[in-house]
């Protein structure tokens, strides 16, 4: 059944009359059904908020505890729910131990510095914009070149690569592209004792050997630990049509998705077709996106190193200086990564601490 009633459009984000405001009202992220309504007031003009459901914005780099000493201290979490855990972690110099997480596949984005990475499966030299991927159960350790700053996400579920469906395999980045670790024993410290930590159900235990405890030589198969940098990543673009968030799906993890916001020409092809991200209330999910490097063209007052939590429940969409910048805009020069969450993150006490308290305004300034 299909209806239309009132003022609407003719296709959805393209000849929005004039005056009105475009809301996606959707189930399922964007793929189940879906009324787009139009009205002529923005649904983010609001004047008082009273109560804990509200937009966020976090300055991250504040993070109580994120300093750059211990790796497993200075991981701080400032959103969790019962699948997922974000945080920061910020170290500068060689880890002294292994760490293996017993809990949960990770996640971690390289938002600046180099290094080496030495796992299981062989060692890796990262980069800034690097994600690595480290399934459960993977021994690794960081051995920096630079100071090193990572976004990290880890998974109660396994990290997988979205079905690209009808654009085929090779949409938005080759599997060639993700680099696998090959063993390399030589290049590690092995005549020493070596203590291993290994988190369970959130606690630390530490198993010590008396030798380097990555010993492998070799090994086949199709679980390993994956790099992929967001250089190699080649976005969906369309002239004429603004298109959801998940066409940029980078990985699926269990009830959550995660997606990387690259420049990309914008909808010129049309002068109807919108360019800024349409009104939404994220019925179903919850939505946070890292901002990395560039230029934020759908949001004021956002700096790289931040980041923005738009919970179910309420709405966020465009800041009003954006929807009049995009007019003119050709492009967008912005790297993002988003992470959305089927169930409801909460804030811990330390994502509490570094709020934007007056970010909720921020839609009528």
């Amino acid at each position: 059944m299909y209806y239309s009633k009132g003022r609407v459009t003719r296709q959805a984000h393209v000849d929005v009359p004039d005056g009105l405001f475009e809301e996606e009202y959707a189930r399922d992220g964007f793929f189940g059904r879906v009324s787009h309504l139009y009205r002529d007031q923005p649904p983010v003009a609001w004047s008082a908020i009273e109560g804990e459901l509200r937009p966020e914005a976090l300055h991250l780099a504040d993070l109580p505890g994120l300093k750059a000493g211990d790796y497993l201290e200075g991981r701080t979490v400032f959103l969790a729910n019962a699948d997922i855990q974000i945080g920061m972690s910020r170290l500068a110099s060689a880890m002294p131990y292994y760490f293996r997480n017993a809990d949960a596949d990770e996640c971690l984005f390289v938002h600046r510095g180099e290094g080496r990475l030495e796992t299981d499966f062989g060692p890796l030299n990262y980069e800034t914009g690097d994600y690595l991927v480290i399934p459960r159960g993977t021994v690794y350790r960081f051995v920096p070149a630079a100071e090193t700053e990572l976004l990290t996400i880890e998974s109660s579920g396994e990290i997988s690569i979205p079905d690209r469906g009808p654009l085929g395999p090779h949409a938005l980045f080759d599997l060639n592209v993700i680099t696998v670790p090959s063993p390399d024993p030589d290049s590690l410290e092995r005549d020493r004792p070596w203590d291993l930590k290994i988190k369970r159900l959130g606690r630390l235990t530490t198993v010590t050997y008396p030798f380097n405890p990555i010993t492998t030589v070799g090994w086949r198969g199709d679980l390993t630990v994956w790099q992929l940098n967001i250089r190699d990543i080649r976005p969906v673009m369309s002239e004429r049509y603004h298109l959801p968030p998940t066409a940029h799906i980078t990985f699926k993890l269990k009830n959550a998705v995660i997606c990387t916001f690259l420049p990309r020409s914008l909808e010129n092809g049309d002068p109807g077709a919108m360019k800024v991200p349409f009104y939404h209330s994220n019925i179903d999910f919850d939505e946070v996106l890292f901002y990395h490097e560039g230029d934020f063209f759908s949001r004021a007052g956002i700096a790289p190193g931040m980041a923005t939590f738009h919970p179910q429940g309420i709405h966020h969409g465009p800041h009003p200086k954006a929807i009049a910048a995009a007019k003119a805009k050709r492009e967008t020069n912005e790297k993002a990564v988003m992470i959305d969450t089927r169930y409801p993150l909460e804030l811990t006490a330390a994502g509490k601490a570094v709020r934007w308290l007056d970010y909720w305004k921020s839609w009528s300034e």
